[in-house]
């Protein structure tokens, strides 16, 4: 399955620089209301902060596993990827119910990864090509400067952001050189999670 995925975002990135018929990237009404409601997710290598009141030996740090779960004290096994930090509070407490009298339970988040499925990819000719963690609001700008910027081979008028909405894949055009190299902010656009921008190499 990476495999396939890898070879489907290989034939993209050569791809690329003919689909400058591509619609422009555009943030829908729903997708707003998204962005405006965002909550963070927990995911693997989250440390978590469990604080049970009256009861501080079954309290503590812990860190989720690569499989979405954490280990307390009294109960193994907790599973807590994709939940948001109060989700988990109450899981918790209906957890704990069952060897302490109305827990009450509340829990921070210390680091912050997030699901794997939320986070932002740029691959192709940026400086530093990487996953990065989604954070409310953020824009494209915020995206490039975390990784760098483009190459000097970057083709960034031509990139493409895949984005999935309603269970389907869209491709739109970025224009990445407007944006960095002639200061263009009206090609600025907001990022969600689990996008992809993938920047071709300029062949000319």
């Amino acid at each position: 399955m990476k495999l396939l995925l890898l070879a489907s975002l290989i034939v993209l990135i050569a791809g690329c620089a003919s689909k400058s018929n591509l619609p422009p990237a555009t943030i829908t009404p729903s997708a707003i209301k998204s962005v405006e409601q965002y909550q963070y997710l927990i995911g693997p290598e989250d440390s978590v902060n469990i604080f049970v009141w009256r009861n501080p030996e079954v309290s503590g740090s812990f860190v989720v596993r690569p499989d979405g779960k954490i280990t307390t004290s009294l109960v193994e096994d907790i599973p807590v990827s994709g939940k948001t930090a109060t989700q988990l509070a109450r899981q918790i407490e209906t957890v704990l119910g069952q060897y302490i009298k109305s827990p009450i339970v509340t829990v921070s988040v210390g680091t912050f990864i997030g699901p794997f499925s939320e986070q932002v990819r740029v691959i192709g000719e940026a400086a530093n090509p990487q996953a990065v963690n989604y954070r409310q609001n953020m824009t494209l700008l915020d995206l490039m400067i975390q990784v760098g910027g483009l190459t000097e081979y970057a083709d960034g008028n031509s990139a493409v952001l895949i984005r999935v909405e309603n269970g389907l894949q869209k491709e739109y055009q970025v224009s990445l050189n407007d944006l960095i190299k002639e200061g263009d902010i009206s090609a600025n656009v907001d990022i969600l999670p689990g996008d992809i921008i993938i920047v071709p190499e300029d062949w000319f």
